[in-house]
């Protein structure tokens, strides 16, 4: 149990930051000619190395809850799990629906309207498109672990093999009804699950094929979008697709591996930043507002990225931790 709380410390703690960093570039993508040549393929393969991060949340709540050995209670598992993500997210997506109508001109409050009557099917900020299908998947989690229950390793790698067929005919655009979007979300869990449980895929394949994963997407993104004169990803930075599943996985284990190293200390400084990665998640894209109103990228993205990176996830860490730090806001940060 010590061990799954270590390096899952460690997994949150890096997949917030890569989230951070996914959206410190976000305007760059477009900057395709713009910029000189290689500044602009700085940030995409920077983006192509970030595209993980998202899957290791969902691969993280796969492992914790499919490995949960006690009996399902219906009651605690709606007021404990679902209900301490699912209220703090409606929260945030009414506040961010006002702050889109905020603007360097002013606040313009039919922005703020028109965004919050689409929030039932949209998100009314960027960042919060992950609940959209995170959120179902706690109505599938309790099936899930029903099966593993039961099922044999055998069973459950074989599941495992036929999802990652699945998200490779996906990337391709070979598409059926396997490409359903919660299908497709819903076998990161089980691969947490298994590399929690069997450490398969083993490191020693994974590592191999992530690497390539990353020169062929970033190759392909590059490649089209200069054919194309604009930014053309197609499912290459997708999250669905296989690409992305064989370095989520790949971080997972690593991370699991260096967990094993690393000093006490350390862990502990770790578990605490771990306390506050989804109140970073939720809050650091108010700190990104003013570098995007007001194009305060400066340098190249080599260095601009990592600086904002920093500056606006240790802000947002703060903040985290000033909301935790009381009873009636520490739900916001759950």
């Amino acid at each position: 149990m010590r061990e799954k709380i270590w390096f899952v410390d460690l997994l949150r703690v890096v997949a917030a930051i890569a989230v951070v960093v996914i959206h410190v570039l976000g305007p760059y993508r477009d900057q395709i000619g713009q910029l000189p040549d290689w500044q602009w393929i700085s940030a995409i393969t920077i983006n192509s190395l970030s595209r993980w991060a998202v899957p290791v949340f969902i691969m993280i709540s796969g492992a914790l809850m499919l490995s949960d050995q006690r009996p399902f209670e219906p009651v605690y598992y709606i007021k404990r799990r679902l209900g301490k993500v699912l209220v703090p997210f409606l929260v945030w997506s009414v506040f961010y629906a006002l702050f889109s109508g905020l603007t360097v001109s002013g606040f313009d409050s039919a922005i703020s309207w028109s965004v919050l009557k689409k929030m039932p099917v949209h998100e009314t900020y960027y960042h919060l498109g992950f609940f959209y299908y995170f959120i179902p998947l706690y109505l599938i989690v309790p099936v899930i672990q029903w099966w593993v229950k039961k099922a044999e390793p055998g069973q459950v790698k074989g599941v495992i093999m036929v999802w990652l067929l699945i998200t490779g005919l996906y990337l391709f655009y070979i598409d059926g009804l396997w490409s359903d979007t919660y299908l497709l979300y819903s076998g990161y869990l089980l691969l947490g699950y298994c590399l929690y449980q069997y450490r398969w895929p083993s490191l020693v394949v994974l590592l191999p094929l992530a690497v390539i994963a990353v020169i062929v997407t970033d190759y392909n993104v590059i490649s089209n979008s200069f054919a194309a004169g604009e930014y053309k990803m197609a499912r290459w930075m997708s999250y669905k697709t296989l690409n992305t599943v064989l370095v989520a996985a790949t971080i997972f284990m690593l991370c699991r591996m260096v967990s094993d190293k690393l000093s006490l200390p350390t862990r502990n400084k770790l578990a605490w930043l771990s306390k506050y990665s989804l109140g970073v998640y939720l809050i650091h894209p108010i700190f990104l507002w003013p570098l995007r109103e007001y194009d305060l990228y400066f340098a190249n993205p080599l260095i601009a990225i990592p600086v904002w990176t920093f500056i606006a996830a240790s802000l947002a860490l703060v903040t985290s931790w000033l909301l935790g730090r009381s009873r009636y806001t520490a739900w916001l940060v759950p």
